[in-house]
């Protein structure tokens, strides 16, 4: 059977059907559809358009994720982490060097880790490597941190290039290594104290370094100034390398040999007011700035304040001249003791008897010292001490520095203990400026720890005594090392004089008959002095060969004694063959002669 179609067999004429393409009906979304549609489109003659079209929005789309890439390359880092890493980078310092040139403080680069904790992926991962490979992190520590939401976290400073290779090879994402500069001290603790220290982010925070930042440098930085050490002028300091491990060294010595807690010496130029050499023991490493911080480490030149003793005895002599009530053939009566109420001042060595100016001085003694300040008075005695700068802060470029320790009711019986130095509490370093003036022709020349000449030294220096007054000071010091109790320093070729002072120690409101802080001043050439010592030892001990004293004669004394004869030299003062012919004229004219203290009629 076969099939019909039925249009085929249709009856009636053929018709010739003509297949047209094929013409979906029109969207109805409007041109968007229109669009979609036209690119479903299968036609050959309509793919180049559609080819066009696809290539243009890849390209749009590679467009967009480079610019994106491109933003995040170039973007600022976060604000915190930018701001850490200028001032790591940025905080350079300017070299420190002593009087003659030699490097005492400089800068070093290093390399330290940082971390960004928001790109730290694994963090219980990163803390297990970095802690492998950098010894003496905390691992609790720096998972809790690498736990905050911070942008920047250090993770080490200062490490060695090895432990940079190690944390680069970890290849950590969130991990950077941060350039940055390192304070260094060559010369461990030599002159620890006058140089202070950096912290870690190397800020100065003691001694000549915080004074470098105090005068400018730490503004610098908080303004943005990426400052290298070339940029900045190296600071010269007063102090001399040499000369100061030298005299450290004895200062070690002494302090051993007399079983003492603590003590501390400087030498100072009288004209100039420079410290030429600084030591205070214990002392610290600079370089491990943290040690300072423990108060038996403290500078007991210029923070310790103490009872001076004797040494205070020049001030009360030289006020006694000055006053114009005394003069070196005066006598006074130390016979007994002088009482005051129910007290009793008494001399150490006993006279017994009157005794001339110049033997209150080499007999040190308590009770002619206590007169010659009544007979200025109270008030005389206090504006004497005040001139010669005794009775306020002394201030240098060291930040650290004491108040006195001043009594709050001033009476008689304080200015009768204070001329022989109980009652009053200074700074050993104040002490010396007071009796550099005494020696230098009467000028009182503020200490300085930087490098400085003479005419700039006087320009500000008030003259406090006359001249007459500072030769007599001079004599009775040289003759004390002659005939008195500064023998220590009388060495051959260096005609030094000097004083001595041992201070019974206030223990809990009583004075110690067992505990001393002793003093040892000295002067050198005692003619025309150039350098002043001071020496001082907190609770030295009697010895054998000290036949059981513990006075300042037998320990500071000593101790100065030794650091004069090793330093001249290396100060350019060499022993002098000869003692000089006319030392002090003024005194000769008036019959006074070196050795005896006595006058020729």
């Amino acid at each position: 059977m076969t099939k019909i179609d039925p249009i085929q067999n249709h009856p009636g004429p053929k018709i010739h059907m003509i297949e047209p393409d094929f013409q979906p009906a029109a969207p109805k979304g409007g041109g968007f559809m229109r669009l979609l549609s036209n690119l479903m489109r299968t036609r050959i003659d309509k793919s180049t358009h559609r080819i066009r079209l696809v290539a243009f929005g890849f390209v749009a789309l590679y467009c967009v994720i480079g610019g994106k890439l491109v933003y995040l390359g170039m973007k600022p880092e976060p604000q915190t982490l930018r701001r850490a890493a200028s001032e790591a980078v940025s905080a350079a310092r300017p070299d420190i060097l002593d009087r003659n040139g030699d490097v005492m403080a400089a800068d070093v680069k290093t390399m330290s880790i940082s971390a960004d904790p928001r790109r730290i992926i694994d963090k219980d991962e990163a803390v297990e490597l970095l802690t492998a490979v950098l010894p003496g992190l905390n691992a609790n520590e720096l998972r809790e941190r690498l736990g905050s939401r911070k942008a920047f976290i250090w993770i080490k400073r200062g490490v060695t290039p090895t432990e940079q290779q190690e944390v680069f090879r970890l290849g950590l994402p969130g991990i950077k290594t941060l350039p940055e500069n390192k304070r260094i001290y060559p010369n461990g603790p030599i002159a620890a104290h006058v140089l202070g220290a950096a912290n870690v982010d190397n800020q100065g925070i003691a001694g000549i370094e915080k004074y470098i930042d105090n005068q400018g440098l730490g503004d610098l930085k908080g303004a943005g100034f990426n400052l290298t050490a070339d940029d900045l002028k190296p600071v010269q300091l007063s102090i001399d390398i040499k000369v100061t491990h030298a005299l450290r060294d004895e200062l070690v010595k002494g302090i051993e040999k007399f079983k003492a807690n603590a003590g501390a010496a400087a030498i100072m130029d009288v004209n100039t007011g420079e410290i030429i050499a600084l030591a205070s023991y214990p002392d610290f490493d600079p370089n491990i700035p943290t040690d300072a911080l423990d108060p038996n480490r403290m500078n007991r030149m210029s923070v310790g304040v103490y009872e001076m003793g004797s040494t205070f005895k020049a001030l009360t002599l030289a006020m006694g001249l000055e006053s114009g009530k005394y003069n070196m053939r005066s006598s006074l009566d130390a016979r007994g003791g002088l009482r005051y109420g129910r007290h009793k001042i008494g001399d150490y060595h006993p006279q017994n008897r009157f005794l001339t100016y110049p033997e209150v001085f080499t007999f040190s003694s308590n009770i002619a010292t206590a007169k010659i300040a009544m007979g200025v008075g109270i008030e005389g005695h206090k504006a004497f001490l005040r001139k010669m700068g005794q009775l306020d802060r002394m201030r240098t470029e060291l930040p650290e520095s004491a108040e006195p320790m001043v009594p709050k009711r001033w009476s008689e019986l304080s200015t009768m203990t204070i001329a022989f130095g109980h009652g009053l509490a200074v700074a050993p370093l104040q002490a010396m400026m007071a009796v550099a003036a005494l020696s230098n022709g009467g000028y009182l020349v503020t200490p300085t720890f930087l490098k400085r000449s003479e005419d700039d030294a006087k320009k500000d220096a008030p003259r406090v005594i006359r001249p007459e007054t500072s030769e007599a000071m001079r004599y009775l010091m040289r003759l004390n090392a002659e005939v008195g109790s500064a023998k220590n320093v009388d060495i051959k070729g260096y005609y030094a004089g000097g004083k001595t002072g041992t201070a019974n120690k206030a223990i809990n409101g009583h004075y110690s008959q067992d505990r001393v802080f002793t003093t040892f001043t000295a002067i050198f050439p005692a003619d025309k002095p150039k350098y002043l010592y001071l020496t001082v030892m907190d609770e030295p001990q009697p010895l054998p060969e000290t036949h059981g004293y513990r006075t300042a004669a037998w320990n500071a004394g000593s101790v100065t004694g030794k650091v004069i004869e090793r330093t001249g030299p290396l100060m350019g003062a060499p022993p002098r063959l000869e003692p000089p012919q006319q030392p002090f004229p003024l005194l000769a004219r008036a019959g006074f002669n070196v050795a005896n203290g006595s006058t020729s009629r």
